[in-house]
């Protein structure tokens, strides 16, 4: 696990919020800096899926077989384990970026989130490009504005600058 975080840290994935949209056919159209990231991969196979039925994500393949290996050992629930597996399972399906810099979602992931032909908003989090529609969107920025002043500064005395 080591070699793999010190491989994805020689490719930074991009920072911010970036909105994007599924074509009528399922296709993600990536923006410039995530077609530069995931054109860096030494591995261009990628596992696209949903772990919890609402939002999507593009793992490298590296990273998300390292899931996997965390699904067959996680022992403390392994009901719960085996849920989000049966989901990323269930709605998953292995893709390549394009010439045009674009990504198929099966049409299982598409009807289950209710994306094809859908705005979207992307963002890289914990080795993974997370894919909101603009419902979930709107719910998370509600929900992160009513963070509080305290709870920035426990963050800071946690050692966030």
């Amino acid at each position: 696990m080591e070699i793999l975080a010190q491989q994805l840290a020689m490719v930074e994935p991009p920072r911010g919020m970036y909105p994007s949209r599924l074509d009528d056919k399922g296709r993600l159209k990536l923006p410039a800096a995530f077609q530069q990231y995931f054109s860096a991969l030494r591995e261009k196979k990628l596992f696209c899926t949903s772990l919890d039925r609402r939002t999507a994500q593009i793992y490298p393949m590296e990273v998300w077989r390292g899931n996997e290996k965390f699904f067959e050992n996680y022992r403390e629930d392994v009901r719960l384990a085996r849920q989000v597996a049966f989901n990323a399972a269930d709605l998953g399906s292995e893709s390549e970026m394009d010439g045009q810099g674009r990504i198929l979602f099966s049409p299982e992931l598409r009807r289950e989130l209710g994306i094809e032909n859908q705005p979207v908003r992307l963002f890289a989090y914990r080795g993974r490009i997370e894919i909101l529609t603009e419902a979930i969107y709107e719910e998370r920025k509600r929900e992160a504005a009513q963070i509080a002043a305290d709870d920035v500064g426990r963050l800071e005395a946690a050692g966030l600058n």
